[in-house]
Order: structure tokens, then C-alpha cells, then sequence
């Protein structure tokens, strides 16, 4: 999923878009050297000690991984999949609701003012 994942953050680089990860690594120094060969470079929560019982994966209620959720601009879990739906489900959902985001964020064309000559 990494090289995946990585190409959705370039290809969004300037969209309203954030990915973000979940690590039930155990050992979190055995960790950090795994995020740095693995080029991950978009934030990374540690699950703790517990590992896939730490307490990210027990308050989200994750029992398999991965588990991906995407999550709108307002706040609101779209979708949840239990492991990967495929990359090309998974950028349709992405794509749909950053053009969402992006249409919202935009004024109404009755709002904008015009300019001045």
C-alpha cells in the first residue's frame, strides 16, 4: 500500500486533502527506521506499546488491518473498508470528495464582487 499511498499524496499535493496513518508497531524505535525506508511522509500516529490494541485502533473501533476511512472536509466517515478496496475504489472516493471540498470552498460566482477597472 506504501507506493500507493505515496502517489496519492503527490498527485494531491495541493488539494484539501490529508492522509493519515496509524502504525500498531510494537517497538516504536524499530519502527522509525521502517517510515524512513519506506519514504512515509505524511503523518503517522503511533498505536502505542499495545500494539493492534492500542488505544487509536480500540477508540476507532479497528479489529482488522488495514482499515481505511475516508473522511470528508466536514468531518464526517464516508467510507470504512476492511483491508484495501483497490486502488481505483479507493481514488474515485478521494477524488469525489475533494471536488466536493473544492466546490464548497469556492464563493458563488452571485457572491463574488467584480473588479474594479
Amino acid at each position: 500500500m506504501y507506493p500507493h499511498e505515496r502517489s496519492l499524496v503527490k498527485k494531491m499535493a495541493d488539494k484539501p486533502f490529508a492522509l493519515i496513518g496509524v502504525n500498531s508497531d510494537e517497538d516504536l524505535n524499530e519502527l522509525k527506521p521502517v517510515l524512513k525506508e519506506e519514504q512515509i511522509t505524511w503523518r503517522s500516529f503511533w498505536n502505542g506499546k499495545e500494539g493492534t490494541g492500542g488505544p487509536i485502533s480500540t477508540e476507532w473501533n479497528v479489529h482488522g488491518w488495514p482499515t481505511l476511512f475516508v473522511i470528508d472536509h466536514k468531518g464526517v466517515i464516508r467510507h470504512k473498508w476492511l483491508g484495501s478496496p483497490g486502488n481505483d475504489k479507493l481514488d474515485a472516493a478521494i477524488e469525489k470528495l475533494v471536488e466536493e471540498a473544492e466546490k464548497e470552498s469556492k464563493p458563488a460566482a452571485k457572491d463574488a464582487k467584480p473588479e474594479a477597472k
